[in-house]
């Protein structure tokens, strides 16, 4: 019988336990508005390279994700681009204005993602930027009676700087793709639990960005085994990937989290351990009238309104759950807002 690692010992190290890290994700850097990179699975969770092409649709809207010949990004790759939007966003609270533009010191970038500074790490950096910089998103964008094909990249380039004497990675530069850049001049971000770079496996990785995104603050939130499986992308088996949740219950080591499973139903419950905030019960929202859905289908046509709520109870919180005079106008002016800026796309 193999025991399953005491708690502690189903995290990575904190290999750099002196550097205190502030880290903030995208909440809507894909496909703005439905925050993309945490609602759909862009990222592969394989160490092999992943060639296949991926497709969402939403109504009559549809966007792909193309992968080069160096295969789709890895969720690890993700890791440049949550170092380079939280030291965007820390720049733009310090009064700094924003550029696409990110100069990155190799080592300061690995000791904040928790990663080892061997010789390794700096050649896995120059795979990871040629994953991101190959991973093409597509996407058809209408207007009126006009439709329009659209391509981009996660990052728009980038450049290295290696020693001469020891071919390591000194420094490299990332343009960010106009896509994301708006994303981070909006400020939609979520914060992310430190431990998000302690994560051993890649699917814990996901899952935590579901939960970060679906339940948020709120004290908990619940989906189908079947349902979360799809989100996270997994091509485990199903009794595979029950394995991996059931991990995650026994382990009791997601940030933020504590997960259980229950039949086919798996729930994320707020530990309450989200700086500056306690888990919000659903009857302190806002309340909407049954109308308003209504309203809300008209403004977003061919949009998940429950999901927008979701985003709008969070987008709430987050900005200090004001006093709203009237919550039903607030929910259909934030949906009116996200389906004309995905137009804009």
């Amino acid at each position: 019988m193999v025991c399953d690692p005491p708690k502690e010992e189903r995290l990575l190290p904190e290999r750099h336990p002196q550097h205190d890290l502030f880290v903030c994700d995208v909440a809507d850097a894909v496909l703005k508005g439905d925050m993309a990179t945490m609602e759909h699975p862009f990222y592969s969770l394989s160490k092999k390279p992943d060639t296949r092409i991926r497709r969402y649709e939403q109504g009559d809207r549809w966007l792909e994700v193309v992968p080069s010949v160096h295969g789709l990004a890895t969720i690890y790759d993700k890791d440049i681009l949550i170092y380079c939007i939280s030291q965007m966003i820390a720049k733009m609270n310090d009064g700094h204005p924003p550029s696409p533009y990110v100069q990155i010191n190799a080592r300061d970038l690995l000791v904040f993602i928790n990663r080892t500074t061997g010789g390794k790490d700096y050649e896995a950096l120059k795979e990871a930027l040629a994953r991101l910089d190959g991973t093409r998103i597509r996407t058809n964008v209408r207007t009126g009676d006009t439709e329009t094909h659209e391509g981009f990249g996660l990052i728009e380039s980038f450049t290295l700087r290696r020693s001469e004497k020891s071919g390591r990675i000194l420094e490299f530069g990332v343009k960010l793709s106009d896509w994301v850049f708006r994303s981070i001049q909006a400020k939609e971000v979520l914060t992310l639990h430190r431990d998000y770079f302690r994560l051993r496996k890649p699917i814990e990785k996901r899952v935590y960005e579901i939960a970060r995104k679906h339940c948020g603050r709120k004290e908990r939130w619940t989906i189908t085994v079947d349902v979360l499986r799809n989100k996270t992308g997994s091509t485990s088996s199903m009794k595979e990937f029950r394995r991996l949740i059931r991990s995650l219950v026994d382990g009791d080591h997601l940030p933020d989290y504590r997960v259980t499973l229950d039949g086919d139903r798996v729930t994320f419950i707020n530990r309450d351990t989200m700086p500056g905030e306690e888990a919000v019960p659903d009857h302190a929202f806002p309340l909407l009238d049954a109308e308003t859905y209504h309203d809300a289908r008209t403004v977003a046509p061919g949009w998940d309104v429950y999901e927008l709520e979701q985003q709008w109870r969070g987008f709430w919180v987050e900005t200090g759950k004001p006093e709203l005079k009237n919550p039903d106008a607030a929910f259909i002016a934030f949906c009116k807002r996200r389906a004309e800026r995905q137009a804009l796309l």
